[in-house]
């Protein structure tokens, strides 16, 4: 009796993990993406407002001082 090749099966279930995987991180991004957005707008801001003042400490939302 021959012996089937596993390879192709093995290929599969990784692309099945794969594509679930991509559907996850899409469906996260549909979910979170506007609040990260908003961090990382929020973020380039204060690096932008540190920059032109020449601030070498910058806060984080909650006053603490960063260094």
């Amino acid at each position: 009796m021959r012996k089937l090749s596993q390879k192709g099966q093995g290929m599969t279930e990784y692309i099945l993990i794969v594509a679930l995987i991509a559907v996850a991180v899409i469906g996260a991004m549909k979910f979170f993406g506007s609040k990260a957005k908003e961090g990382f707008h929020t973020a380039g801001d204060d690096l932008s407002k540190a920059v032109q003042s020449g601030d070498k400490s910058s806060s984080d939302q909650n006053g603490t001082q960063i260094r």
